[in-house]
């Protein structure tokens, strides 16, 4: 597949906007494993191939293990991810999904017993923003394979 156009070149001031937020996120306290976890998921389900690409690299750089990525869409029925992070994949589908019954209440409750508001906000940013990033990319095309393993740290600094 041919890339269709380069956003960040056509919209270099909403890229900055962007990355900011990016920036923003990356500082706010959250693991940054977690960040990357709730990403790697949205883009799963959003079918986003840079940005899987792109999340399982920086998991994969940051100790990520093999068994824990692969195994990522069937989170609900493997012991090795936390109840915080449980509560985070199901926040992450729930947000991502929400044209499929909108923000579960039982999801909150879960979510809230992890995540206090801060970071329940910041995690819901995170997530919204990972979507965006996945429509971009999917919208124009972007090459998978190309993300060299930090390049988001060079954009949001």
């Amino acid at each position: 597949m041919e890339q269709r156009f380069n956003y960040f070149k056509a919209a270099p001031d909403a890229y900055k906007a962007m990355s900011a937020l990016e920036a923003y996120l990356h500082g706010c306290g959250l693991e940054e494993g977690l960040l990357h976890l709730v990403k790697l998921r949205a883009s799963q389900i959003n079918g986003c191939a840079f940005c899987l690409d792109m999340h399982s690299k920086d998991l994969r750089a940051a100790g990520e293990t093999e068994q824990r990525l692969y195994t990522l869409d069937a989170w609900r029925e493997c012991p090795w991810y936390t109840d915080r992070e449980r509560a985070a994949l199901a926040w992450t589908e729930a947000l991502t999904l929400v044209t499929q019954g909108h923000v579960p209440d039982a999801v909150y409750e879960e979510v809230r017993k992890q995540f206090n508001e801060k970071e329940l906000a910041d995690l819901s940013l995170a997530i919204t923003t990972i979507n965006a990033w996945n429509r971009l990319s999917i919208a124009a095309r972007t090459t998978p394979g190309t993300y060299k393993v930090g390049a988001y740290k060079a954009h949001t600094q």
